[in-house]
Parts: C-alpha cells; structure tokens; sequence
C-alpha cells in the first residue's frame, strides 16, 4: 500500500518573489537632467487658410454676375482643341467620378463659393472626373434653375476645367454636370 505524498509548499506568488529579490534595495536617487521637451504640434498655416479663402470668394465672385460667357450647348463644354469624344465618354460614364458635391439649398453665391473650394481641393488630390449636383430649379422663384447656369459659366472660366456634360438621367440629368479636370503633375 503506497502512503500519499505529502503536499507541496504553495509556490510564492510573482509579487511574493519580486518583493523578496529587491529586500534591501534604495530607490535611486532622482537624476540631475532637464527632461527633454515634448514637440509642439505642427503650427496651423493660418495666413495661408484665410489668403486662399478670400482668393476662392474672389473667384466665384468674378465668375458668376459677368454673362460675357455665352455657352452655346448649356448641356457641355469643352476646351478648345480636345477631341469632340471626350463629351461623349463623360456623358455615357466612360470615367468614374471620383468624388462630388450636393449644391441643393444654397444661394447662388454660397454655391459659387463652394465649387470653387471644391474644384481647388479636387486638384490638390489629384482627381479628375467629378460630380456636381446643382438641382433642376424645380424649388427655386419662378421654378428656373438658377444654379445650373451660374455653376457651368463658373466651370467654364476655370482653367483647370477641361470639359463637362450632362450626364445621363440615372446619373443626375439635367440637375447635375460631369467635370473632367487637367491631370496634374
């Protein structure tokens, strides 16, 4: 007959055995250095925002009263000496649009205001095919669209504006305009 084993001592517990291994120890003394200082965060251009702000309200402001532009197809433009297709390929989607803006409810001015922000913020991400949704009128006096014509002679003046065109109807229709932007380098 075997006679049980005796039981095992409990094995000390981490903090048991960490307090026994450190009995006599001094804690340092503190250390006579200057900590090094945290970076300061990365200061915010504020110049620079307002300078480009005023340049953007300055631009839809010259945009938009002048109707010395007169777009003979209101339905698309395209800058001269472009092949004819590319107001083809963007009104059957030959391009994804890459990104777009909802004018509905906007004066005519804030509009301006914001396409201009947008086309800016557009080129400085390197897109090229967008969506700009101006509405058809359809809430505005006398029920006349007064966005579609303010936002497409805007488009027509920018530079960096290539072409545009009424998409199909699944895509906006006459409410809205497909923008092809230069490639920046």
């Amino acid at each position: 007959m075997k006679l049980p084993r005796p039981a095992a001592p409990p094995e000390p517990d981490d903090a048991e055995l960490f307090r026994r291994e450190m009995r006599g120890v001094e804690p340092a003394r503190p250390h006579n250095r200057a900590l090094p200082r945290v970076a300061p965060p990365p200061p915010i251009p504020v110049k620079r925002l307002e300078d480009e702000r005023l340049v953007l309200q300055e631009l839809a402001r010259l945009a938009c009263p002048i109707d010395d532009i007169e777009i003979e197809e209101d339905h698309a433009f395209l800058r001269p000496g472009l092949p004819r297709d590319v107001i083809r390929k963007l009104r059957r989607s030959h391009w994804v649009v890459q990104d777009e803006i909802d004018l509905h409810g906007l004066t005519g001015d804030e509009a301006a205001l914001r396409t201009a922000a947008f086309l800016a913020d557009c080129g400085k991400r390197g897109l090229r095919c967008l969506r700009i949704v101006h509405g058809k009128g359809l809430g505005s006096r006398n029920r006349e669209p007064v966005l579609k014509g303010r936002i497409r002679k805007l488009l027509a003046r920018r530079a960096e504006v290539l072409a545009y065109a009424e998409p199909r109807a699944s895509d906006g229709g006459s409410g809205a305009v497909i923008v092809l932007l230069e490639a920046r380098s």
